[in-house]
């Protein structure tokens, strides 16, 4: 026999009302937030979207999210400009994508949009000093997968450095991901694999390496 969905909304609605009346007698800001991340974490537990990221966003705290040492993506001071001024007018309506690391959260993808925060003194204020993260999937998390994210997220804007794309595949071809691997996920073809080896004279990396696409693209 099913259960009745009436009765469990009316239980659901009322359980709800309940802890929006005790969240809302909370007096301590950091506490309240921190309430409302765990409350938010356990909805998405349940819920039938819990595979994609974005299903979970919480507000951290500035000071636990770190950047990276790889982010292919340079920002103009124009656009540096015009993104404070978009997130001090909008409000962030994009979350940072981050993995946790070692107590920290390591930004994967959103590098600039927390530096905004810490340039505007009234973004900084509007959020507590908390900014908005997301989490990459825990599948992901090894550092040639986050690397590989990072650059599909800037490719698909049109945006990355060359210099820094090829010391990307640089690491990525040192830690043994195949010129195939980095061009399935990273979205490269190896023509492009094979220009970027020139840049940074990493040759001897690629020594021995058959560049047949038909061989690389399956791997």
């Amino acid at each position: 026999m099913k259960p009745d969905t009436t009765d469990i909304n009316k239980t659901i609605q009322s359980l709800t009302k309940e802890i929006c009346t005790l969240i809302g007698q909370l007096s301590d800001l950091d506490y309240k937030i921190d309430t409302l991340n765990y409350i938010r974490l356990m909805l998405h537990k349940v819920s039938p979207l819990k595979h994609q990221p974005v299903d979970f966003v919480a507000w951290e705290k500035t000071a636990n999210i770190e950047g990276n040492d790889y982010n292919p993506n340079n920002v103009a001071p124009p656009e540096k400009r015009l993104l404070i001024t978009s997130i001090e007018e909008d409000g962030y309506t994009m979350p940072i994508v981050t993995c946790p690391e070692d107590g920290l959260f390591r930004i994967v993808d959103g590098f600039h949009r927390r530096q905004a925060e810490k340039h505007s003194l009234k973004i900084s204020q509007n959020t507590y000093g908390r900014l908005p993260v997301t989490f990459i999937r825990e599948s992901k998390r090894e550092l040639d997968d986050r690397m590989a994210s990072t650059v599909r997220h800037n490719r698909a804007r049109g945006s990355h450095d060359i210099d820094m794309m090829a010391n990307i595949v640089k690491e990525l071809i040192s830690i043994g991901r195949s010129p195939g691997w980095i061009s399935k996920h990273v979205g490269m073809d190896l023509d492009e694999i094979l220009r970027l080896k020139q840049i940074t004279g990493i040759a001897s990396l690629f020594a021995d390496k058959d560049f047949s696409y038909s061989k690389e693209i399956g791997d």
